[in-house]
């Protein structure tokens, strides 16, 4: 793990007494909201203290799913590519224990001209390590993941790799994204919901600042028509609401995407580092 001890707890007794403490405390879906349709969430990828009571909305709403591998698609924070990365790892380690790859996803990618091996693109990657004890404890200590750090990719070619792994029903996608970065709590509040809006109806693509987990979120817009996926917003909040000043803060968005009724998964052809 890159952010172990800066991001979230590296003491495993720590981490794991604060993210199941994060679980218990989110709050439970209103009536209407989806539940077992689920099939994809956003989650926020910053420091616990500011995103982590976000991210535990949107690992509730499918703790008791049972899912059994996960795919997670992030943003490149830290080396750029135009591609989409895997890590070349069969093994993913977090305080909690290890993460297998899950191998079949992994092989479908490779295929893809859309998608290289890079482990100096996972190798100190936040946007996807942040995820993964939320993973290990809402949905298992060792279910299998498939790593996606998504670089400066067009829409449909995201859209491409996420139509080639995410096709059994059994399999939760993950997209990691924060919304906007250091504007005025009352100018990120105003941007975000207009963003959160534009996903709701599924009108992609995002711009670069409204979101920067924008390439992995635009492919999944991209594909989400296709597979007649309906949007519902579980929690909205900034920096300013949990952990930080009001002056300059970064935005965090708890999302479902959900399948129709008797629908198969499969998809039809067709700042301060801790804080972001």
């Amino acid at each position: 793990p890159a952010v172990a001890g800066a991001f979230y707890p590296a003491d495993r007794a720590e981490l794991s007494g604060l993210v199941k403490g994060l679980l218990r405390e989110a709050k439970d879906l209103p009536d209407g909201q989806p539940g077992s349709s689920i099939a994809a969430i956003v989650a926020p990828h910053a420091g616990y203290v500011y995103s982590g009571p976000t991210a535990a909305i949107a690992y509730s709403a499918i703790s008791d799913r049972p899912f059994e591998q996960v795919i997670v698609a992030g943003p490149c924070h830290y080396v750029g590519t135009p591609f989409v990365a895997l890590a070349g790892a069969d093994r993913f380690r977090t305080p909690l224990g290890e993460l297998p790859l899950w191998e079949l996803g992994a092989q479908r990618a490779e295929a893809l001209s859309e998608v290289i091996v890079s482990p100096e693109v996972h190798e100190r990657e936040h946007s996807l390590e942040v995820q993964f004890p939320f993973i290990q404890l809402a949905l298992g200590v060792d279910v299998p993941i498939l790593p996606l750090a998504v670089g400066w990719t067009h829409p449909e070619g995201v859209a491409a790799v996420l139509r080639a792994v995410w096709q059994e029903p059994e399999t939760l996608l993950v997209i990691s994204s924060d919304l906007s970065h250091y504007l005025s709590y009352e100018q990120a509040v105003a941007q975000d919901q207009e963003t959160i809006g534009q996903v709701r109806r599924l009108a992609g693509p995002l711009r670069s600042d409204q979101a920067c987990g924008v390439h992995p979120l635009n492919g999944l817009l991209e594909l989400a028509p296709q597979r007649g996926l309906t949007v519902d917003l579980l929690d909205y909040r900034n920096s300013g609401d949990t952990a930080g000043d009001r002056y300059r803060v970064v935005g965090y968005t708890a999302l479902a995407f959900s399948e129709p009724a008797g629908h198969s998964n499969e998809a039809q052809p067709g700042g301060t580092p801790e804080a972001s």
